[in-house]
């Protein structure tokens, strides 16, 4: 697995699950579902906030910082969802 770090178009947020040029292939050829990346992103800065004591109110609140074309009910839904 490469340790370099690439510019941003390359980032992939699934680091702990697939490497980056898994990633980066995956993409470039459309099998990435956006949605679903940003929703496990969203759950797992929900998951980080939470275990570092804040109120899961605060959290999705702060989480509305970095979506804030989300609404309040939307990104509860998301950390909230079923597996």
């Amino acid at each position: 697995m490469s340790t370099t770090v690439s510019n941003r178009s390359s980032y992939n947020p699934l680091s702990d699950l697939i490497n980056d040029e898994t990633f980066s292939l995956l993409k470039n050829r459309g099998l990435i579902n956006e949605k679903s990346v940003r929703d496990y992103e969203i759950r797992n800065k929900f998951l980080k906030l939470r275990n570092s004591k804040i109120s899961a109110t605060e959290a999705i609140s702060s989480l509305r910082d970095d979506y804030p074309y989300l609404q309040y009910d939307t990104l509860r839904k998301i950390v909230y969802q079923i597996k």
